[in-house]
């Protein structure tokens, strides 16, 4: 084969882990001249700068000794967030994530210091380009839940001290990244080091860099409210599988999508921040107010009450009940409907409430946490049969096949006697709950990793830790590592689960191979390797003993899928209490 020869000028390092380097190079050797934009990003047709421009503008190779990327920089931890306000204060798309952060500006707390980097939000929801419209029904009962999780993150970058270029459009998208024409999109408009957008915003960013976006790949970190599993990222693997989602099919490393709840240990949990947590002067005062004898109901829309009277009947029997509804007409007549108020209004409404109750929908939002934050039990329907993209209207397109057993997984594994799983159509189930809750106090309560520390906290670690850019690392460190091997039909994420422990994916290529796996006293007498399936590494027992097999494919490390005739070798960690997404040794 034809290779690139170093000249005097230029030493080349070690091509390795840079597969595709040696043919880039060969590529623009010869058609560098081809297009004006490679000589304004310094490309004079010497192997140096061809080396450059392929390592720092692009990242195809590795960098040339002595040269580096990206400069540290210390951080000036804000205490406050009156600094983000001119950037979003009048902008229409950011006006409901604006209130948000300013409703909530007293609650953040000073975060740690870590590395200054220029980060790029581009949340595509918002965009007009999306034609979702969600930022003008965020004021008349539309969803919140992604709105939530972006104001809350926005938040957090600001505190922890990043400087940040927030996108509320292609033309903004366009001139942050410098994208002219078909010029190269220019990294040094804005020396990206980070970029977080979503499933939407990422096809924009996508289709605006065309060819030049794989050199920011490593950089997204993409929010995804519900998590996308690894069969359906793989775009060749989904196209086999005729796994068919308007969402999947990024081909990005799993664990790059960010969940508002930790669904799946293939993702990475970002979550939100809960509106709203007491001071100790109000909850003194919380305490020392009596509660009144009523219930609210969980549920914006009069649609998500179809069907439920029965249920309601049976919670009316007990205490009275109000709503925030869009449309009276449409609910019980004893419901006192409250209408569409603001956030700070239903905190009001569940701190004198005794139940929040739950009508099945909306799935896994914030709202059941805000209601256990402020002493309010919530009523957690079981989902009969379990809700997915398989059999629900909601989920369908979605890229996962997660099964919810509840209204809220999360809330339901917090169990009582903060949150009752009760059966909607079971009278004596509902009633059997209500008299629990009604003969008891229920404290506020809150998982450290709602609260402002928490995500500050996470955050900060991940962006100081997680590396998508040089392959596996060194973090969670290896130290953390426990084995497990899942019994036939067993997930990993279970297999972990019941032994107290977490499914870590970064672990899996650590794992993927049989000199590592006899360091943890798992010895392969046979082994090959296939990308046939998401459960390697597993084994079948052979005659001759342990016959292993290796995942060829890395994007097809999977923590959530089982195999009816493999035992699979898990990778696990153990957690820290109420911040799941942290091991001991991982702070």
């Amino acid at each position: 084969d034809e290779q690139i020869k170093e000249d005097d000028n230029c030493s080349l390092p070690s091509m390795d882990g840079y597969p595709e380097c040696q043919d880039k190079l060969m590529w623009m050797k010869k058609m560098w001249k081809g297009d004006p934009c490679y000589a304004s990003h310094g490309v004079n047709g010497t192997l140096c700068s061809i080396f450059i421009y392929l390592s720092e503008t692009e990242s195809w190779c590795p960098l040339l000794p002595g040269r580096v990327k990206h400069a540290l920089r210390y951080a000036e931890v804000q205490d406050n967030l009156s600094g983000l306000y001119p950037a979003l204060e009048n902008r229409a798309q950011y006006r409901w994530i604006y209130q948000r952060i300013r409703s909530m500006d007293e609650i953040w707390n000073i975060g740690p210091h870590s590395s200054l980097l220029q980060i790029l939000l581009h949340p595509g929801v918002v965009t007009d380009e999306s034609h979702l419209k969600i930022t003008e029904t965020a004021f008349s009962g539309g969803p919140l839940g992604e709105l939530v999780q972006w104001s809350d993150l926005i938040s957090t970058l600001h505190i922890l001290g990043h400087h940040l270029h927030l996108s509320a459009s292609l033309s903004d998208l366009k001139d942050f990244l410098g994208v002219k024409s078909n010029c190269p999109a220019r990294r040094s408009k804005i020396e990206a080091d980070l970029i977080y957008t979503d499933i939407i915003g990422f096809q924009q960013i996508k289709k605006a860099l065309q060819g030049s976006w794989i050199q920011y790949k490593c950089m997204f970190r993409v929010l995804d409210s519900f998590g996308t599993e690894p069969d359906f990222n793989h775009a060749a693997w989904a196209q086999k599988q005729n796994l068919k989602s308007p969402f999947g099919r990024l081909s990005l490393i799993p664990m790059q999508f960010y969940t508002m709840f930790p669904h799946t240990p293939d993702n990475t949990f970002l979550g939100f921040v809960v509106q709203h947590q007491l001071s100790d002067n109000e909850a003194e005062q919380l305490k020392s107010n009596k509660r009144l004898n009523q219930a609210l109901v969980y549920g914006k829309s009069a649609t998500f009450w179809e069907g439920k009277e029965a249920y309601l009947d049976v919670i009316h029997k007990y205490m009275e009940i109000h709503a925030t509804v869009d449309n009276s007409t449409r609910i019980p007549s004893y419901v006192k409907n409250h209408g569409i108020i603001k956030g700070t209004e239903v905190q009001t409404l569940l701190r004198q409430s005794k139940v929040f109750v739950g009508l099945s929908f909306p799935y896994e939002g914030p709202a059941a946490l805000e209601a256990l934050a402020n002493g309010c039990a919530f009523l957690n329907p079981r989902l009969h049969p379990p809700q997915s993209s398989l059999n629900s209207q909601f989920f369908k397109g979605k890229p996962n096949i997660r099964e919810l057993t509840s209204q809220h997984p999360y809330a339901e594994a917090i169990g009582e006697p903060y949150v009752w799983l009760v059966d909607m159509h079971n009278s004596t189930d509902v009633e059997r709950a209500l008299t629990a809750i009604l003969n008891q106090t229920i404290e506020p309560y809150l998982p450290y990793e709602f609260t402002c520390e928490g995500m500050l906290q996470r955050v900060n670690i991940l962006i100081e830790k997680q590396d998508f850019c040089h392959g596996p690392g060194s973090w969670p460190p290896l130290s953390a590592l426990k084995i497990v091997e899942a019994k036939f039909g067993t997930s990993c994420k279970q297999a972990c689960q019941d032994a107290g422990l977490i499914c870590e994916p970064a672990f899996f290529p650590h794992i993927n191979n049989a000199k590592s796996l006899s360091n943890y006293s798992a010895d392969c007498q046979e082994s090959e390797q296939s990308d046939r399936s998401l459960v390697f590494p597993a084994y079948s027992n052979t005659a001759s003993g342990k016959h292993c097999v290796f995942q060829s494919d890395p994007l097809l490390f999977s923590c959530v899928r089982s195999h009816k005739s493999l035992i699979r070798i898990c990778p696990c960690r153990d957690y820290i209490k109420d911040q799941i997404a942290l091991c001991r040794a991982c702070v």
